[in-house]
């Protein structure tokens, strides 16, 4: 389905006058402006010759690294007279205001990389392992360390007991079948793979394009995981945002929009069933790491605890890397965007139980008409009731056919609803009385 959403404003919602459309639509115009030389993780990358450096040294040295600040004040220019179209107290002008507050965030963090301050400022942009989630008692920390708690005890075991002979694929394997999948569901829009010598990570996508380390090699969870979380949600709210001409700076992926736009990515993982307990973890110990940067480890400490974790020491080196990236390699400093996967995911699917409930399914698929927090959505179906807000075109199959999501969630909510612990309570009595596993394979 394709094409502008019904213009005829809804009763009850906010009608925009022409003149207030004309002003917030130049105004989104200049934040896209704004934003586009605030590029944080271009900012915060890491050349190959960091890693090459300190291998040679046996990795046994804090890595050396340069930064390039930002020169902020173009950008609040730009922001101030963006901030001055904006009159008026409605959903959208309180959205376009929070966007130019976080490219200011987003530029003063640049300004000051590679310091102390840029940690503090990232909290404020992405928050932290100690966040709180929505003033229910619990923490991104929390949810971490029960998912190392639970999955880390799955580490040995077998668990795709079906596909023991199968072959890892190479990176150029992974690329064929990536590109027939997303023609298929891109058309002519499909985004372009690239192979390419140095990769930070073993895959990367952008706006319209995922690129692939060359040497690197991969298992078809690993294929399902990219389509998944790059393609049908980064990829696909990219192109989706791209096409809102009235409000450019849905196109735009800025800080404001990572905690929702993660939080989407690995619900998709998990919804479609490509999620797994070592990518889980991954996550998880992401957030363990942040928060022991935070009370003082240093790379070296980081990348030792990324070691005991997996077998491969570039893994580790990459990890470890996404903690302290922009802030200090010597601790107590580190990045905290990796903290909002987790975070997010339970926004995410928080948001959407009780947009079942409430019967606003319209607000599940308008999550992926470009880059947006779901604090937004006042605004998003404010733009949506006046006719400015292009309908998604590209939505994954989950998200197309609600039918699984809305089962799924129906049924869920009623789990809620019984006392947790007295459920616990009785089978873990029950489970203490069988008898211990036999082989599943002798």
């Amino acid at each position: 389905m394709e094409g502008t959403l019904p213009s005829d404003v809804p009763r009850g919602a906010e009608i925009l006058s022409e003149r207030s459309i004309e002003r917030l639509t130049a105004a989104a115009t200049l934040l896209r402006k704004a934003e586009k030389p605030v590029r944080v993780l271009r900012a915060v990358a890491w050349g190959p010759e960091v890693s090459e450096r300190f291998f040679a040294a046996g990795a046994k040295e804090l890595p050396k690294v340069t930064y390039t600040p930002l020169d902020a004040a173009p950008v609040h220019e730009t922001l101030a007279a963006a901030r001055n179209l904006i009159d008026g107290d409605g959903p959208v002008q309180a959205w376009l205001r929070r966007i130019a507050d976080v490219i200011a965030i987003s530029a003063d963090m640049l300004a000051n990389i590679g310091t102390p301050a840029f940690h503090r400022l990232s909290v404020d942009l992405y928050g932290s392992p100690q966040s709180d989630l929505l003033d229910c008692d619990v923490r991104p920390l929390d949810l971490a360390r029960m998912l190392d708690q639970v999955l880390s005890q799955f580490h040995d075991l077998q668990m795709n007991l079906d596909s023991k002979g199968d072959v890892p694929a190479s990176a150029a394997e992974l690329a064929a079948r990536m590109v027939a999948i997303l023609a298929r569901h891109f058309g002519d829009a499909a985004p372009k793979i690239e192979l390419v010598d140095h990769l930070s990570a073993n895959a990367l996508a952008g706006a319209r394009y995922i690129r692939i380390r060359k040497g690197a090699f991969f298992s078809d969870r690993d294929l399902a995981q990219l389509v998944q979380h790059e393609a049908f949600v980064h990829i696909a709210t990219s192109l989706n945002g791209a096409a809102q001409t009235a409000f450019p700076i849905l196109g735009a992926g800025h800080a404001g929009t990572t905690r929702t736009q993660e939080g989407l990515a690995v619900f998709a993982e998990i919804i479609s069933g490509a999620m797994d307990p070592s990518r889980l973890l991954r996550l998880a110990d992401r957030v363990i790491a942040i928060q022991m940067a935070m009370d003082g480890a240093d790379f070296l400490q980081l990348y030792r605890y990324f070691c005991e974790r997996t077998q491969d020491t570039f893994s580790a080196f990459e990890n470890a890397w996404r903690v302290v990236r922009g802030g200090t390699v010597t601790g107590g400093a580190p990045f905290t965007k990796d903290s909002v996967y987790l975070e997010g995911l339970v926004r995410v699917h928080n948001f959407l139980r009780i947009a079942v409930q409430e019967t606003r399914v319209d607000t599940i698929r308008l999550l992926f008409a470009g880059k947006m927090d779901i604090e937004d959505m006042p605004a998003i179906t404010t733009l949506a009731a006046n006719g400015l807000c292009v309908f998604p075109r590209f939505l994954p199959p989950w998200a197309r056919d609600l039918r699984f999501v809305l089962s799924y969630i129906a049924y869920s909510a009623f789990l809620n609803r019984m006392n947790l612990e007295r459920v616990r309570d009785h089978y873990k009595a029950m489970l203490g009385r069988c008898a211990p596993p036999v082989p599943e394979n002798p």
